[in-house]
């Protein structure tokens, strides 16, 4: 007979060998059917697009500054009282249009004045030529001397001198009565009056208002030096001026609502200094401005452009990563396997960007279901226009 204990040892082992005979058992099927899974799970999908060269517009984009073409302070030149303001601040203006008008009968009374002078000047003229021809006939008959005659010429010749004295008078009256009235010199736009009606104005009161030309304007932006060197060396390569080069840009501009203004302009000026503190040249293109739409002194974005488009190799810009090594694009290599390359960027244009190496056209790039994957796995690969369809 058995011992207690013996049985009690019987009792447990029985079961013990039992799960191991079902583990035994169980173990190769559920490695098949596992096998069988990972042999029946689909390889990971991703979207592609192929490298492609494509006509592009090369373009930089700098911060710059809308300058009027013309833009006039108006001023007082004499003393007066400002008697009348002619026009609505902020209304359009032509050249000649009657703007200020400055107390008018001081000055107007100046002029008469000074025509009076004139005509008393001219009436002693004439009878200082009347004596002259008397002396000159009683010289002749020998009944006044020579030196009687010699007298008579001076005077004439002094009342002439008076006659030109009072002519410069009038016409000085005339000039500063027309300082009373002060006029647009050009056309454009004029802002608000300093100064209203019923005040003194001298010339040291300052400026009354402004007249700023709308149409064209100028755009002004800072340049690097190191740029404008790269533009003028890329000038020499082509053999062709500084003035040539220039017609083979145009300026787009960029207002603060993020729209495109509707003007295309063109550069017309580059500094001939170099700003010291900064190691920038200021470089100037002109825009019409029809509708009055860019105003003096606004910013805006210049986007400069070539006017030509040129050919260059380009992804789109989501299918770059970054990391340590710099900028880096998955690709699907003739095997269906997963690729990291590499790769140098040059300019962006809209969603793409200009690839200058490490891609080849038709070099099919990961843009879509890159982060489920890595390098040397195989995947399923979907062209992008594919997809879409």
């Amino acid at each position: 007979m058995l011992s207690p204990t013996r049985r009690c040892l019987q009792s447990l082992f029985v079961p013990v060998c039992g799960l191991a005979v079902l583990v035994t058992l169980l173990g190769p099927a559920r490695s098949e059917e596992e096998a069988d899974s990972k042999q029946a799970a689909p390889l990971p999908a991703v979207t592609f697009v192929a490298a492609a060269k494509k006509d592009v517009t090369p373009s930089s984009d700098f911060v710059g500054r809308v300058e009027a073409v013309q833009r006039v302070d108006l001023r007082a030149r004499i003393t007066g009282f400002l008697d009348k303001q002619a026009f609505q601040d902020g209304q359009t203006v032509k050249e000649g249009e009657l703007l200020f008008v400055i107390e008018q009968e001081p000055f107007a009374a100046s002029v008469k004045q000074a025509e009076a002078n004139l005509a008393a000047a001219k009436a002693q003229a004439l009878n200082a030529t009347t004596a002259l021809k008397r002396a000159e006939i009683l010289v002749e008959r020998k009944t006044v001397s020579q030196a009687t005659a010699d007298d008579r010429l001076a005077e004439k010749r002094v009342a002439d001198a008076s006659v030109l004295q009072a002519e410069a008078a009038l016409t000085q009256a005339k000039i500063t009565y027309s300082y009373t009235e002060i006029r647009s010199p050009i056309d454009g736009r004029i802002g608000r009056s300093n100064i209203k009606p019923g005040n003194l104005v001298t010339p040291e009161s300052g400026v009354l208002a402004t007249v700023v030309k709308q149409d064209p304007v100028y755009v002004a932006f800072n340049v690097t030096e190191r740029t404008v060197l790269n533009f003028r060396r890329r000038v020499a390569e082509m053999g062709s001026s500084d003035n040539d080069a220039r017609k083979t840009l145009q300026m787009k501009l960029r207002l603060s609502d993020g729209e495109i203004y509707g003007e295309v302009g063109q550069l017309d000026f580059t500094d001939v200094q170099v700003n010291p503190t900064t190691d920038t040249i200021v470089i100037r293109g002109t825009f019409a401005n029809p509708n009055g739409l860019l105003v003096d002194q606004q910013f805006v974005v210049v986007i400069v452009e070539t006017a030509d488009p040129e050919e260059r190799l380009v992804i789109p810009r989501s299918a770059l990563g970054l990391d340590q090594r710099g900028q880096f694009v998955l690709l699907v290599d003739a095997e269906d396997k997963i690729e990291e390359r590499v790769v140098q960027t040059g300019n962006a244009f809209g969603r793409d960007i200009e690839i200058k190496s490490g891609l080849e056209p038709g070099d099919r790039v990961v843009i879509q279901g890159g982060m489920k994957v890595r390098p040397g796995m195989q995947v399923n690969p979907v062209a992008a226009e594919k997809q879409g369809t």
